[in-house]
């Protein structure tokens, strides 16, 4: 009955949004990315949900330094590809898939060069989340820097309005 309810608010609230979250859930995740980044150094997380009808919807953050114990150590994220493993097993076993990833930046959520040439999923359609200011408070969508990913290193942007009207926090999210 619960499960009828979000969907039914969901569709309602967010009829158009690609990506949605809890407001619970992406309070928790920023609050603890912010604690992670130790409020000077960026952090990060693999965003684990599943897809519906070209909609996709986050239920688990997987922070980067529990699956690489070393990627934040010089205040900005170096993870170790050898450390997928981990996380292609973590979504097998909950039947969960990556459907984007989030990182804090010092500064605006504007993708660096560093982030263009390097996504974290190299597949067409996953999703960078960055996050203004190493996360010091609870960012709404329209905060954010959402990144589409397109192959060869291109990128589609959504930032302001179009990053809200791509990705809904909210309730049923």
């Amino acid at each position: 009955m619960i499960c009828s309810i979000q969907k039914t608010i969901l569709a309602f609230a967010a009829p158009c949004h690609k990506l949605s979250c809890s407001s619970s859930l992406w309070r928790r995740g920023l609050l603890e990315l912010n604690n992670r980044g130790r409020e000077k150094g960026e952090s990060g997380a693999f965003l684990l949900g599943f897809e519906e009808r070209h909609r996709k919807h986050i239920r688990r953050f997987v922070f980067y330094d529990d699956l690489d114990i070393h990627c934040l150590d010089r205040g900005f994220i170096n993870f170790d590809g050898s450390e997928y493993g981990k996380l292609w097993e973590l979504c097998r076993v909950t039947g969960l898939v990556v459907v984007a990833d989030v990182h804090t930046h010092p500064g605006p959520a504007r993708q660096s060069m560093i982030d263009q040439r390097n996504p974290m999923i190299a597949q067409k359609g996953h999703v960078g989340i960055l996050v203004p200011n190493f996360a010091h408070k609870i960012y709404k969508a329209r905060d954010l820097g959402v990144y589409e990913y397109e192959g060869g290193h291109r990128w589609k942007e959504f930032v302001g309005k179009d990053a809200a009207a791509y990705f809904y926090i909210g309730l049923g999210g």
